[in-house]
């Protein structure tokens, strides 16, 4: 029996969308426990600056700018992780968002749905879990071993007003992680397990303009939100961390096509 099942030390974790506000405060506090973070995003500037204050601290850190909609890209970046660390032991699909076309204003209706933002919101979230999936999952099955933790959402459990997309998309990626965590399983063994994690209402710059107004108070969605949150209030980033630890580690070695919710009691909670 091992003596603590939450030691991740070692273990060499790749986050796409590693520079947003949820990623980047995964990848400072995975580092902080051990773990090599390779962090994946877009922004070249803001991931370069993240893996350097992560090394300044201690920690182990490598930056790639990525494109998770583009499978030559992925494979590029698998490549380069390899040869610095030697394998890929736990992907987090943390890349996503959201658009303003995808959703429907209170003063709109489902005929005002843009389809082009649609179907781009569908590709991020969706598309940009799928592929990063394929592309790592290929170096885990080499290694013998291998866990992938998905980020969905409340609104893939309960459909929420507005979020048409982006709860289309996030709902297809918990049926995904579902899926992947047999198919894997069954096909490579049960060293592969696929999980997913289901945030609750949190805010981020892609639901900033959502939930406050340019004063900072809170919007009428906001009060809503809260209203039937049991909590009362908005979830922080870091209250993520400890399901997203518990997930990486041993503690969840026999846990897989699971969606951990962490949400204040949201989802719970009807009248």
């Amino acid at each position: 029996m091992k003596t603590n099942l939450f030691f991740i030390e070692g273990k060499v974790v790749v986050l796409t969308g590693g520079c947003g506000i949820l990623g980047s405060d995964m990848s400072q506090y995975l580092a902080k426990q051990g773990a090599k973070v390779v962090i994946l995003d877009r922004a070249k500037d803001k991931g370069e600056e993240l893996a350097a204050k992560i090394k300044s601290e201690g920690g182990d850190a490598l930056f790639l700018a990525t494109d998770v909609l583009n499978k030559e890209t992925l494979e590029d970046n698998r490549n380069e992780i390899i040869k610095a660390y030697g394998k890929i032991d736990v992907l987090v699909n943390a890349a996503g968002g959201n658009m303003p076309g995808a959703t429907i204003a209170p003063d709109k209706t489902i005929f005002d749905l843009e389809i082009d933002a649609f179907k781009k919101v569908v590709d991020l979230n969706l598309f940009g879990t799928v592929l990063p999936a394929m592309v790592f999952a290929k170096a885990m099955v080499d290694n013998g071993a291998g866990n992938i933790i998905n980020i969905a959402s409340e609104s893939a459990l309960r459909p929420l007003t507005r979020v048409a997309g982006y709860g289309a998309a996030k709902a297809a990626v918990a049926n995904f992680t579902k899926y992947m965590a047999g198919e894997l399983a069954i096909k490579f063994g049960e060293n592969f397990r696929v999980n997913a994690l289901a945030p609750g209402f949190f805010i981020t710059d892609q639901n900033r303009d959502l939930l406050l107004n340019p004063d900072g108070s809170y919007t009428g969605r906001s009060k809503t939100i809260l209203a039937h949150t049991p909590y009362g209030r908005f979830g922080e980033a870091d209250e993520l961390l400890g399901s997203l630890h518990y997930l990486i580690s041993d503690a969840s070695k026999f846990v897989s096509g699971t969606i951990l919710v962490i949400d204040g009691g949201f989802d719970a909670f009807s009248i």
